[in-house]
């Protein structure tokens, strides 16, 4: 990088939205606000949102310690407006925003001279809202990715500057997934934003006829229910790691399912046994899950209520089935 560059990066004053936590129920190195940094870019403020400025433990959350190493002033408004006049004051170009978790108004957009520009974790218009790595976990989809857009009034609807698609392998767990697609994120915008800056990289229009939305979850997606087949429980094992997570019970013992795999009855000859009543505890030796309405959902790991996670045979060892 020249003398040149690094002076004209420093003078782009950037505010940043968000904590950069893509899922409900995860943690973050928050990569995209220290590559910024580390670009020489200068990020004038930080704002985040009020409700989450802080862990349960008090623990400031890891976007306001990098913030804090760095001497870059946090902003927690309990509304994007009520900062209205902080923001103008920072005379930044332009805004990041990465996981903030509010709606930002027209009135704050319009601060920027190049708006606010958006990672979200889909492909667009697909998977508009605020569960789209969930859903494609959940739908078993072949490929997602990220997008970098410009953001507007209505939820992710806003014109597209660039994408990054990510195959998938039907084995990614939300956290696992929401760490690759916010470093590809970081990395594409890193790469298109010179030229956002400058006016040479001008955003697509989503086709709106494409777009498709997502339900919210809710903590009682997070009860495993065994009248469905144990692909699709499966599925839900690795999506909903965090939060809400996959809840059962054993016996009289509360548990988290954090991790699981597919089998078919057999029986000690090999052949398919009868299918048990979907619920119904399964046990192989050292392995053991439950019958589903299709197959079994073998555990690999679960966490006991108040207790670490741990692997399925070391739970066989310490409790009764």
């Amino acid at each position: 990088m020249t003398h040149t560059t690094t002076a004209r990066l420093a003078q782009t004053r950037i505010i940043f939205f968000g904590n950069e936590r893509l899922a409900t129920g995860l943690t973050t190195d928050a990569p995209t606000l220290r590559s910024l940094i580390a670009a020489g870019y200068n990020v004038a403020a930080v704002v985040s949102h009020h409700t989450d400025s802080q862990s349960r433990n008090g623990r400031n959350l890891e976007i306001a310690e990098i913030a804090a190493e760095h001497d870059i002033p946090v902003l927690v408004p309990e509304r994007p407006a009520d900062i209205i006049e902080q923001l103008r004051a920072f005379d930044a170009q332009i805004g990041v925003l990465v996981a903030y978790g509010k709606i930002v108004p027209e009135s704050i957009i319009n601060i920027f001279p190049r708006g606010i520009v958006n990672i979200h974790p889909s492909l667009l218009p697909l998977h508009r809202g605020p569960i789209p790595i969930e859903s494609v976990i959940l739908d078993s989809s072949d490929e997602t990715g990220v997008s970098i857009m410009q953001l507007v009034r209505s939820m992710d609807a806003g014109p597209v500057y660039g994408q990054s698609k990510l195959p998938l392998k039907h084995n990614e767990t939300k956290d696992t997934l929401a760490t690759t697609l916010l470093q590809a994120g970081g990395n594409l915008l890193l790469e298109l934003l010179p030229s956002i800056l400058d006016g040479s990289c001008q955003p697509t229009i989503q086709d709106d006829s494409q777009a498709t939305y997502d339900e919210r979850i809710t903590k009682e997606d997070g009860v495993l229910d065994f009248s469905k087949p144990a692909k699709q429980l499966e599925r839900e094992v690795r999506a909903y790691i965090g939060w809400p997570g996959s809840r059962t019970s054993i016996g009289s013992k509360d548990v988290i399912i954090t991790a699981a795999h597919i089998a078919e009855p057999t029986s000690e000859d090999g052949d398919t046994a009868p299918d048990g009543q979907p619920g119904e505890l399964w046990r192989d030796g050292k392995q053991f899950g439950f019958y589903t309405a299709e197959g079994i959902l073998v555990i690999d790991k679960l966490k006991p209520a108040g207790k670490s996670e741990m692997a399925a045979q070391a739970f066989l060892t310490g409790y009764q089935l």
